[in-house]
């Protein structure tokens, strides 16, 4: 950071951020999470959902430890984007690794800040996920096997955004809204499934490179879409399984499904290229506006 000029450092900072998280995609991904999480948690114990100041202090939360999240991956990669990704930010110097950890330092500070007027436990729920993530440089520096292999390092990092999503529930329930009891372990594994799906689709191919981290490369390419697949079952499950649906606004979540369910066919049929990837990020979205939707009107 001593060789730039401190005003410049936020500019530079918003630079990457327009890049590397792309605000129409993260912000949207991470405020409709919070949104279905905290609204379905109400609606299964029985109440409709309202968003309310703690709502947006949990959203807000969890956009910043994603950014957070992108932030040390972009420092986690620098080795493996020096060789493969030469155009990064980080690589090219228009963003230093001191710019980076800094931002995180402000980040972490506001986080802890805004959650402090929530409750005491709010602040460590939202602190423990980052305390994860800052462990996981080490276990991959560590690890070949974690660095080498693609579903033992998702096995290693998804944790952080488990811990993310049981800050969200928890947090809520300590806060006053309604609590959805055991219910929320299914809950949390139907937006796991949600979220898997699209990790998996965006790295499944029929062909790829020896530093492309496919899951395909590993399972073949139709394992790989067989498991994306399943992921989504797994979703529709967990939602017949929660709500019962019989209302067109409660089948919703579960007509989402129409949408990976084409892009596999496409995929299969094709034998080449990649899986179409804008159905699997609509159906995030559709997901949890379903999931939003039936919050706000419960049947």
């Amino acid at each position: 950071m001593s060789t730039v000029a401190l005003p410049r450092v936020p500019v530079r900072l918003g630079r990457f951020v327009l890049r590397m998280f792309r605000p129409h995609v993260y912000v949207t991904y991470g405020v409709l999470w919070v949104f279905a999480l905290e609204g379905s948690a109400t609606a299964l114990a029985g109440s409709a959902w309202r968003p309310t100041a703690a709502t947006a202090v949990r959203a807000a939360s969890v956009v910043l430890v994603l950014l957070f999240l992108r932030m040390l991956d972009e420092q986690k990669d620098l080795a493996h984007d020096r060789v493969h990704h030469p155009d990064r930010p980080l690589v090219t110097g228009a963003i230093t690794a001191s710019e980076l950890r800094g931002a995180m330092t402000v980040i972490t500070v506001v986080v802890a800040a805004a959650n402090a007027a929530l409750s005491p436990a709010a602040v460590l729920l939202v602190l423990l996920p980052l305390a994860y993530a800052l462990v996981l440089p080490a276990v991959e520096a560590a690890s070949a096997a974690v660095r080498e292999r693609p579903l033992l390092d998702l096995a290693v990092t998804y944790p952080v955004q488990v811990l993310l999503g049981g800050y969200v529930c928890l947090s809520a329930a300590g806060s006053g809204t309604p609590a959805a009891g055991w219910r929320v372990v299914p809950l949390l594994a139907l937006c796991a499934c949600v979220f898997l799906h699209f990790e998996f689709a965006r790295k499944t191919a029929w062909e790829s490179a020896p530093d492309d981290r496919l899951y395909s490369s590993v399972l073949g390419p139709a394992g790989s879409a067989a498991v994306a697949l399943a992921l989504v079952a797994g979703a529709v499950g967990c939602d017949v399984l929660l709500f019962r649906p019989s209302t067109v606004v409660g089948l919703l979540p579960c007509l989402a499904a129409l949408l990976p369910a084409v892009a596999a066919r496409r995929f299969l049929t094709a034998r080449h290229g990649g899986w179409p990837l804008p159905p699997a990020m609509g159906y995030i979205v559709v997901t949890y506006l379903a999931l939003v939707l039936q919050a706000v009107f419960p049947p």
